[in-house]
């Protein structure tokens, strides 16, 4: 199973609008709470302060924002299911708890809520403060700092969701975490765009240095929000037999994409130079990044992912999902397991040093899974990094953005 998968992969208007910090009251209707309410009530908050100039001056250009590559816009409402074999579409609806028919609307939505993400970013502006979906009742909801905003996102056909912080204000709170001296107690953060904060994620007995930390920054009070018990991240290459592709004849990795002359993996399988029995590393990047690419004179890669259901899944581009969207990973370790993504620009530190970018998933993964492909349908969004848990009791999943890699290195997705 190892070799074929190896070989095969390389072959409301305002009756609608929330607020994200109280609910919506209106004389003659009922009261419209926010259905990411719940739950927050009890998570750690800091009483307000103000973002200092230096904080709100730093600025990070995330793969949520920086160009994309190989994108392939959906023409017609089969293409998000075009290439999407029955025995994929059966796993996905077995995932979700729907049927084939159930499946195959879940990725036209989200395909119809990628275009939608993509006309609120650019219609809001500097106001704009994210999307996210909500695949049971199809729905898109995009935050927004400014009236005027949150009009143009509803024009846009998305639920309005009124925010205090723009995404770039969370996105320079981030920067600021980045470039602080973070406690060895902060495995990780990452950016919630539902709650309109920034997440800090803190292993057991770091909450007074995490405290502490946070104060610190100077960070509006209720623009961070500690979640403490959290286990710590780590890669998930291993050194072990079962491969599907070897790094000098020693450790294992899964392949992520087909690419023009080769495949994408993690930066942490290999570095530049390494062999593999496929062919050679020709770039990598960790820490800091967690992204490579591999040369393959010798073979010919196709734009196909391993279901590991006896199928394969047909690569048709590499539009960004949203938040919230189920998302599908393949890996030589696990195999097909499938989520949601919880967010995207978050930050790890792993032992090896911090990656930021990252794609958060609620996807399990185990060692020997990295490297390996992460889809929403047939869109490619990034090649597994590392992480926490199992596939036995369920974990947190991070990705490194397939866009970024095939940017990075003038790359061209292979697509089938």
């Amino acid at each position: 199973m190892a070799d074929n998968f190896c070989t095969a992969t390389i072959n409301l208007p305002e009756l609608l609008r929330f607020s994200s910090r109280s609910c919506l009251y209106v004389p003659g209707y009922p009261t419209i709470y926010p259905p990411w309410m719940e739950g927050h009530s009890t998570v750690n908050r800091f009483s307000k302060t103000v973002v200092g100039a230096a904080a709100l001056g730093l600025f990070l250009t995330t793969a949520a924002t920086a160009p994309a590559l190989a994108q392939t816009p959906t023409s017609s409402p089969d293409a998000a299911v075009d290439g999407v074999d029955a025995q994929r579409l059966a796993a996905m609806a077995a995932d979700l708890g729907t049927d084939v028919s159930g499946a195959q609307e879940v990725l036209r939505f989200q395909a119809d809520a990628a275009d939608t993400a993509d006309d609120v970013e650019g219609a809001t502006g500097d106001a704009f403060a994210g999307t996210w979906v909500d695949e049971s009742t199809q729905t898109v909801y995009a935050a927004a700092t400014t009236e005027a905003a949150l009009d143009a996102a509803a024009d846009a056909g998305a639920v309005p969701v009124a925010a205090e912080y723009s995404l770039t204000d969370l996105e320079a709170i981030v920067a600021q975490i980045a470039a602080s001296p973070v406690p060895d107690t902060i495995p990780s953060w990452w950016i919630d765009v539902e709650a309109n904060d920034v997440v800090v994620d803190v292993v057991a007995g770091g909450e007074q240095s995490a405290t502490d930390f946070v104060a610190s920054l100077g960070a509006p009070t209720d623009a961070v929000r500690l979640q403490t018990g959290v286990e710590a991240p780590d890669t998930f290459a291993t050194i072990r037999g079962g491969m599907s592709y070897f790094i000098n004849n020693a450790s294992r990795c899964s392949v992520g994409f087909a690419v023009q002359g080769g495949f994408v993996t993690a930066g942490h399988c290999g570095v530049t130079g390494d062999s593999t029995n496929y062919g050679t590393f020709r770039g990598s990047s960790f820490p800091g990044n967690d992204y490579a690419w591999v040369a393959t004179p010798d073979h010919t890669p196709v734009g196909q992912v391993m279901d590991y259901s006896g199928g394969t899944v047909a690569v048709k581009g590499s539009t960004q999902a949203a938040v919230g969207a189920t998302v599908c990973r393949s890996g030589s370790t696990t195999g097909w397991h499938c989520g949601q993504i919880q967010g995207y620009n978050s930050t790890v530190r792993y032992p090896q040093g911090s990656v930021s970018g990252l794609i958060r998933t609620n996807v399990c993964a185990e060692p020997g899974d990295s490297g390996g492909s992460l889809l929403a349908g047939n869109q490619a969004q990034g090649v597994t990094s590392g992480g926490s848990g199992d596939c036995t009791s369920g974990g947190t999943t991070y990705f490194q953005p397939v866009n970024e890699i095939l940017q990075t290195y003038g790359l061209r997705l292979l697509t089938s």
